[in-house]
């Protein structure tokens, strides 16, 4: 289990997660094989800033990660940072993304 996470219960220490991780853009490179999408098991309580480091991603990097579809980084707004306490949970996908050409990522100007 990952140190950073409470103890989830006193059962939970076995609970393996089957997520999927995909790959977008320039983060492509970091799928660590061929193919945009990784299925992976992780322990119950991994967060979106441990896959960052499974998958050694550079923070900065990082544009957009989607879980389920849904963003959970605050782009425009939040500067680009991660939300990476959220949690993952079983049949997750959890897409990473760097900027995309033409976007305010690359410094295109947000009207």
């Amino acid at each position: 289990m990952p140190a950073n996470v409470p103890q989830l219960g006193h059962n939970s220490d076995d609970v393996v997660l089957r997520i999927e991780a995909r790959f977008f853009n320039s983060l492509a490179k970091y799928s660590g094989h061929s193919g945009l999408t990784r299925s992976v098991e992780v322990p119950a309580g991994t967060s979106i800033g441990d896959l960052i480091g499974m998958f050694s991603i550079p923070k900065s990097e990082i544009f957009l990660v989607l879980r389920n579809g849904r963003d959970i980084t605050p782009g425009l707004y939040g500067a680009g940072s991660v939300n990476c306490a959220a949690t993952v949970e079983d049949g997750d996908v959890i897409a990473f993304s760097g900027p995309v050409p033409y976007s305010y990522g690359y410094g295109a100007p947000v009207v």
